[in-house]
């Protein structure tokens, strides 16, 4: 018997699959980085916290768009998801560190930003899954 003969199917998958995922995953977290910097960039450092909720925002409303389109959209690449998903908008968006940028705002305008931030970007997952799917099953 083989190693692979050894591993269940899923995991025999995974492991075929695993550096094809560990590419696009990459490839795609730089660009959404890059495209991250770009966005915030065009705005003054006093209201960048400002520009990373529009990032986390639109990179919510992005990700229900796209995991819309991968339940209803069968015949879509199986790295879609990985590389769009996890790397692209994993690199685009900044929930982990959206809290170090309220640091430069008066109270009050942190307190909106750290609240408007998750309370957006939920509706936003919401409208883009809504959306896309009105869209793709016409």
């Amino acid at each position: 018997m083989t190693d692979d003969e050894d591993k269940s199917p899923p995991a025999r998958a995974r492991a075929e699959f695993a550096p094809a995922v560990l590419a696009v995953v990459a490839l795609g977290g730089s660009l959404g980085a890059v495209a991250r910097w770009g966005l915030v960039s065009l705005f003054p450092s006093a209201a960048s916290a400002w520009a990373v909720l529009g990032v986390n925002v639109s990179g919510a409303l992005l990700m229900g768009v796209l995991m819309a389109a991968v339940t209803e959209v069968p015949s879509l690449p199986r790295l879609t998801r990985p590389f769009l998903g996890v790397g692209v908008l994993g690199g685009y968006t900044t929930f982990s560190t959206y809290t170090a940028d309220v640091l430069a705002l008066d109270r009050f305008a942190a307190l909106a930003c750290l609240v408007l931030t998750p309370v957006t970007a939920l509706a936003a997952v919401a409208v883009g899954v809504r959306g896309a799917r009105a869209v793709l099953r016409r």
